[in-house]
């Protein structure tokens, strides 16, 4: 299967800027959610959905590695 080539222009650098910052929002709503849950089945559920939004942004952060870490820590 023929891998598709990265976009690493500077247009889509913005854009995986705006994904990023929404991937943050994401993981806040869930953490909230998480705090006025007790079922454990539904607290896995959501750890691994934080689990793989984070492997989202770190496959943002290698796509463009020339950008330094203060970059990406402002995000957070």
């Amino acid at each position: 299967m023929d891998e598709k080539e990265e976009d690493k222009s500077e247009e889509s650098f913005q854009k995986h800027l705006v994904f990023y910052q929404k991937l943050n929002g994401t993981i806040s709503e869930i953490e909230k959610e998480m705090t006025d849950m007790s079922d454990e089945k539904l607290l896995k559920h959501l750890k691994e959905r934080i689990e793989a939004i984070e492997l989202d942004k770190t496959r943002i952060r290698k796509l463009f590695p020339s950008v330094d870490a203060k970059t990406w820590d402002g995000l957070d």
